[in-house]
């Protein structure tokens, strides 16, 4: 039985393992060491979880595949206590050695995410519905957490500068952070991006970007449901909480053109609307989107977007050069220098996350907040381009003092969302020409 004495040499050889104040070791190194190295258990990863819808549950259930005994997850917090029970339930299905959640680490509520900060975890996973993001990265940074958050990190220009900030301090207070932009991660993309960086298409003349697809859940208002619950549980059709599909799911293609450019759009302009999903379970977000945005070099990205049924799909990213043309989805390139990867790929979802957890194992804190949060951007950008019809340059866009949700903190579930239906239980829709963005 661990004596007091014990109990307080194991945390403290923890915290210092977790802060980086021993040697660092190599990712490889510590792959070929696992079966041993591990054994004295000072070196455990205490991980808490703040969002238990689907990415969340996948996220930690892909943080405890990595073959390092000492991961686990401890606490779990969610807006409703039904969502946080039944992710600890599947986490521990797989991972039963792995998880030590009891009831009295379980939370519910819209402030349930200060008492996993404020449990004795040393990473925490942000996957709430992405307007949370700013609110929970700022509280898990001051805490000094190290953080893994999903993508989108912001859904206004407000968001994004907050996240910008708190991406500063992370790096100051030598906290890994990490963006669930698996993409980067990804082998074939990995090697599809630098060849084009490197001239395989010469000169890069125009980019094109896709996720056209049928669409999402809707989840049907209950009787018991007040509206703050009803958005809650039907965040993806809710600007507040979601940004738009533009901005929740898009931002993987926009993310990747940003890659290739190594830069950020300067200005937008695009058009939009509802034209298939105009029922009240769709809330107020647009069906498809259409956006130019262009580069400070003069280049061009065509991005489109579309959730509606039986029409033509892609989810891809493309490049046109005065050399070529690449499909950076298929990893191939056509042109005087053809090419195709071959190589052995893996999913970006779980090669994030053993990435991530080699990185703590090794003392390296890498921080992916900056192209997180100006990725987000950038979908925000295309969103204000639509929902007005107008141009907007980024600068207005990052600087607007306009917030999706003033007083966020604040909230619970008795509060008046931002966004109410009228007296039929319709949303007011963006309406080109006349809505206010910024």
């Amino acid at each position: 039985m661990d004596t007091p004495k014990d109990l307080l040499e194991e945390a403290t050889n923890r915290r210092s393992f977790m802060k980086g104040t021993g040697a660092a070791v190599g990712a490889g190194a510590i792959a070929a060491m696992a079966p041993n190295v591990h054994a004295q258990g000072s070196d455990v990863i205490r991980v808490g979880l703040v969002g238990c819808g689907g990415r969340g549950t996948g996220a930690v259930t892909q943080i405890l595949n990595h073959q390092h005994k000492g991961t686990k997850l401890v606490a779990v917090a969610d807006a409703f206590m039904d969502k946080a029970e039944a992710t600890v339930g599947r986490v521990a299905k797989a991972h039963k050695d792995k998880v030590d959640c009891p009831k009295d680490r379980i939370f519910a509520g819209f402030d349930a995410y200060k008492k996993v900060i404020a449990s004795d975890v040393d990473l925490v996973v942000l996957a709430t519905p992405p307007g949370w993001r700013p609110l929970h990265l700022q509280a898990a940074v001051d805490a000094g957490k190290h953080v893994f958050m999903e993508k989108p990190v912001a859904v206004d220009g407000p968001g994004v500068r907050s996240v910008l900030e708190s991406t500063a301090k992370a790096k100051e207070k030598n906290l890994l952070l990490q963006v669930g932009l698996q993409r980067r991660h990804e082998p074939r993309y990995m090697d599809t991006i630098k060849r084009l960086q490197d001239g395989a298409i010469g000169d890069i003349l125009y980019m094109r970007a896709f996720w056209n697809g049928g669409g999402v859940w809707t989840r049907p208002r209950t009787a018991d449901q007040n509206e703050m619950q009803y958005q809650m549980r039907n965040w993806y059709y809710f600007n507040w909480l979601c940004g738009d599909h533009i901005v929740e799911q898009h931002i993987h293609n926009l993310d990747v053109i940003n890659w290739l450019k190594n830069d950020y759009p300067v200005e937008a302009q695009g058009m939009g609307g509802r034209q298939v999903r105009t029922d009240k379970e769709h809330g107020e977000i647009y069906d498809h989107h259409f956006i130019e945005f262009k580069y400070a070099d003069g280049t061009r990205m065509y991005s489109q977007c579309r959730h509606i049924k039986n029409c033509y799909n892609s989810v891809s990213e493309h490049a046109y050069g005065t050399k070529g043309y690449s499909d950076i989805n298929r990893s191939m390139i056509f042109g005087e220098d053809k090419w195709r990867f071959t190589g052995k790929n893996v999913s970006g979802h779980q090669q994030e996350q053993l990435n991530l957890i080699d990185s703590l194992l090794a003392g390296e804190r890498p921080n992916e907040g900056e192209y997180g949060a100006k990725s987000s951007m950038t979908s925000v950008l295309g969103r204000y381009a639509s929902y007005s019809g107008k141009e907007i340059t980024w600068g207005e866009a990052i600087n607007t003092k306009v917030e999706t949700a003033p007083g966020l903190a604040d909230y619970t579930f008795e509060s008046e969302p931002p966004i109410k239906p009228d007296a039929d239980g319709n949303y007011p829709i963006p309406m080109p020409g006349k809505t206010m963005v910024i």
